[in-house]
């Protein structure tokens, strides 16, 4: 996006030391386990062997991109709606035993239930900790006035900072001069924490979805529960790993609430005072969380095992491009393995759906989805009047013409390459924005069905939008998961389902008309906003 909101830093940043927290290289690394091969798949039907072979194209190269686990295709819950993903959190969070951890862009500065519900769960049980990061620009957007990070402060100050930690994280690509002259409704375009983990005890959901009243009422996303204590390890040794590299929210008697510091304890030096050795340091510490293990231990629970009825693989994803150099992340190069694979003559009787509520994929995807040699594939993305920029004012109003033009000139390759019967294009739109039972989508992911089969056996879910920006300056974080439990097929071909009850097609002729043209001033903020550095 060119903008979401954007905002500064209010408060004073200063540096203070911390309880000391373990460092990275303490921390422990996940298993991933060994593709199995033939040879060891048990008795089975004629079917299931055949859906093994069809895998193991996807497999073989993804378990050299990224760690994974492999789990029961019955520990993943897939939620409906907003409202659903809302008491589910808050059900979790109720019952929370040992922790609880939150990473999100922001957390909406009037979202006082959660906070009490937060509050009641600490209260209730002594040895429960609580561990928050959002990003640091949308955190403090409001400040002096009651922000994200006001919300969060008295946190710190009811419970103390050995049983809860609010953490901050900053892009090291804004700093100094264009930090301090970049207006504020764009300045978030160089980079976000954008990461949606929501993690109680062993249990996970992984979503698109940000922590405030629309996410919880009328904004439609996806969200996926894993029941693995393994998968919620993983993603919580990512958010330790963010979060020491990022600013400590402290209570504060001035009007903003709050205070930012930056911990001695830190694996790195500020990324406003030193952003060049902040990412050197970054580097090799997030490198060693998100890459493959070198040395494979002997398999377990593996999905062909006759001793296991382990039958869904999770390939755990990560995109953190601007604290990595070289970038070594994992989420790029294992959606173009699939899409790659897919172009394969092999998979001409596959299907696919792509979703993004921002719909502007990067340009190597784009190339990708419309080489594949899928039918009856579908792209679903949000109508203008289902863009959460709808009539906003200022800069970010022009978005929802933006990505009508990216989506236009989208079916226009498709029509250049011969591929209109194989690939539509669909807006969702349930009412109007800003009108009574207006919703906005913001739902995000692929689905892939394999040939002969009647549901998807591979999805991708987490924060990315699948841009050049997700690919260069957010981080981001999913899970590609790959099974051959029919029950979570079925489920997943009933979510794919779902997101297009609302969606039409659109085609070119739609695109024509007078009311669909983008006018110069959203051509013009498009070319400003690449110019200086950003990206939509």
């Amino acid at each position: 996006m060119i903008v979401r909101g954007a905002c500064r830093c209010a408060p004073k940043l200063r540096t203070s030391a911390i309880r000391s927290r373990p460092s990275l290289a303490q921390l422990p690394q996940c298993r991933r386990y060994a593709t199995p091969s033939s040879s060891s798949t048990p008795a089975a039907s004629a079917s299931t062997g055949s859906q093994i072979g069809v895998l193991a194209p996807f497999t073989s190269e993804l378990d050299r991109i990224a760690p994974s686990f492999d789990i029961h295709g019955s520990q993943i819950h897939i939620i409906r709606s907003p409202t659903d993903f809302y008491e589910t959190l808050k059900e979790r969070i109720r019952n929370a035993r040992k922790r609880i951890f939150l990473s999100t862009l922001y957390i909406g500065k009037t979202e006082k239930e959660l906070i009490a519900t937060l509050q009641d769960a600490l209260r209730q049980n002594p040895n429960l900790e609580l561990h928050i990061i959002t990003d640091a620009l949308r955190g403090t957007r409001e400040a002096p006035n009651p922000s994200c990070a006001s919300l969060l402060a008295p946190l710190v100050e009811e419970f103390g900072p050995d049983r809860v930690e609010i953490r901050m994280y900053h892009t090291p690509n804004l700093t100094g001069i264009r930090k301090q002259y970049i207006p504020r409704r764009i300045n978030e375009g160089w980079g976000l924490q954008h990461m949606k983990l929501y993690g109680v005890d062993d249990e996970i959901i992984l979503s698109g979805a940000n922590l405030s009243t629309d996410y919880f009422t009328n904004r439609q996303d996806r969200y996926h529960l894993f029941s693995s204590k393994e998968v919620t390890d993983y993603f919580w040794n990512i958010h330790r790993g963010v979060a020491s590299f990022s600013f400590l929210v402290q209570p504060s008697k001035d009007k903003s609430g709050f205070t930012f510091t930056w911990p001695k304890s830190n694996l790195a030096p500020s990324p406003l005072e030193h952003p060049r050795q902040f990412v050197g340091k970054t580097t090799s510490a997030i490198g060693a969380l998100i890459a493959p293990p070198s040395k494979q231990p002997p398999p377990r629970n593996t999905p062909d095992s006759k001793e296991s009825d382990a039958d869904t693989r999770v390939y755990m994803l990560a995109q953190m491009s601007q604290l990595m150099n070289p970038d070594t992340s994992t989420e790029l190069p294992a959606v173009t393995h699939v899409l790659r694979t897919l172009a394969s003559p092999t998979f001409a009787g596959s299907s696919w759906t792509f979703t993004a509520g921002y719909f502007n994929p990067a340009p190597s995807l784009t190339k990708l989805l419309l080489s594949t040699a899928s039918s009856h594939n579908v792209v679903i993305t949000a109508s203008p009047h289902a863009n959460g920029f709808y009539q906003s004012p200022g800069v970010s109003g022009l978005l929802p013409g933006a990505y009508t033009l990216l989506a236009r000139r989208f079916l226009r390759a498709v029509h250049q390459t011969g591929r209109d019967r194989a690939i539509a294009l669909k807006e969702w739109r349930r009412g109007t924005v800003g009108h009574p039972g207006g919703w906005t989508y913001h739902a995000k992911g692929l689905w892939v069905t394999l040939p002969g089969e009647a549901h998807p056996a591979l999805t991708l879910v987490g924060s990315s939008n699948y841009t050049r920006r997700s690919y260069s300056h957010d981080l981001e974080v999913g899970a590609l998961v790959l099974t051959r439990n029919e029950k979570l097929k079925e489920r997943l071909g009933q979510e794919q389902a779902w997101l297009q009850e609302y969606a039409k097609p659109v085609t070119r002729d739609d695109f024509a008309t007078n009311e669909r043209r983008v006018g110069l001033k959203v051509r013009i903020a498009m070319w400003i906003v690449s110019l200086v550095g950003g990206a939509l």
